[in-house]
């Protein structure tokens, strides 16, 4: 385990809200960086994807730098451009 991932455990463990707060933020950047991750893997520019979506490239940038509520239309859209099927699953 690396010093980071001590550190938030530890502090997780400690302060519920930080815990809380973590884990949903966490997810939403993991949304949008694998969305980023996915544009560049694409060699794609920001306005380039913008201009796929139908949509301006601060609407991008937001989605890939604060994820928070993307709807699941939108998450289909990008699944398309990038030749992809969206799957979502539940789990424990």
């Amino acid at each position: 385990m690396s010093d980071l991932q001590a550190y938030i455990s530890e502090r997780k463990k400690r302060d519920p809200d930080f815990a809380e707060g973590y884990d949903e933020g966490f997810r939403n950047f993991k949304i949008g960086f694998l969305l980023k991750q996915a544009r560049e893997d694409a060699g794609l520019t920001q306005d380039e994807l913008a201009k796929q979506l139908n949509t301006k490239k601060t609407a991008v940038s937001r989605i890939e730098n604060h994820a928070e509520d993307i709807r699941l239309s939108t998450l289909e859209k990008y699944a398309k451009v990038f030749g992809k099927t969206l799957r979502v699953e539940l789990i424990d």
